[in-house]
């Protein structure tokens, strides 16, 4: 599809300008800073803070914005009309996508300073932390779609909390009850093991694994908010 970035960041303006005046919104900004002041006492001697720092991070922030600025759109019945315009879904996804992509790495790179984590290679978490901000920016926009108001939209971004968030925890259960093995395959799990490299040397075996697992679900979510979107601009 064609991207004109002249829409693109037309809607990138708008939205920024309706996001600075929702305080109760913007407030969630907030939420990673704080988790990293928390946390960097304990460092790493608490087992798996950085974990929770970034995954929740991802649901608390880029995820929960993303399906608000959605939801807001159809709150007010504005989407339909940015879908009555020229701009086509890949302009006002990547408008209304890029906001949250640049406020999640900002405060996600203020959080990794103050939290004081350390990666054992700077580029394998450079290419999992924006790969897992753009899989959570369109498991945003899924639940944005799915919601009406913002309210609708604060409540389903719990399943994906729960999920999520809770994955790499109930991944541990796997050595009692091997059920829970599958949650080792969500991206949150896959992003703590990444999270866990030594520094002092891994194999590449422990790499690339997760870094694609990721990638697989960014892809997979990325498609279904196109299609989803779509599905909407018919119904219409």
């Amino acid at each position: 599809m064609n991207i004109s970035y002249k829409r693109a960041s037309a809607i990138f303006v708008k939205d920024y300008k309706e996001f600075s005046r929702n305080y109760a919104l913007s407030i969630m900004l907030l939420f990673p800073i704080l988790f990293a002041v928390l946390f960097k006492s304990a460092g790493a001697s608490l087992p798996g803070a950085a974990g929770f720092l970034f995954n929740s991070s991802f649901v608390l922030l880029t995820c929960f914005a993303q399906a608000c600025l959605i939801a807001e759109e159809k709150e007010r019945n504005t989407l339909r009309t940015l879908m009555m315009t020229p701009a086509t879904t890949m302009d006002v996804l990547m408008g209304k996508s890029s906001l949250v992509f640049v406020m999640s790495t900002v405060v996600l790179t203020i959080s990794t300073l103050l939290f004081g984590y350390e990666p054992a290679n700077i580029g394998v978490f450079v290419a999992a932390i924006v790969l897992s901000i753009v899989l959570y920016t369109a498991a945003g926009t899924i639940c944005g779609l799915y919601s009406k108001t913002l309210l609708d939209a604060s409540l389903s971004i719990i399943p994906v909390a729960f999920i999520f968030m809770g994955a790499p925890w109930g991944a541990v259960l796997a050595k009692n009850y091997p059920v829970f093995g599958v949650l080792d395959y969500m991206p949150s799990s896959q992003l703590v093991h990444l999270l866990n490299l030594s520094p002092a040397g891994y194999p590449a075996g422990e790499v690339w694994p997760p870094l694609l697992i990721i990638a697989a679900w960014t892809a997979v979510l990325a498609l279904v908010s196109v299609v989803l979107y779509q599905k909407r601009l018919r119904d219409e």
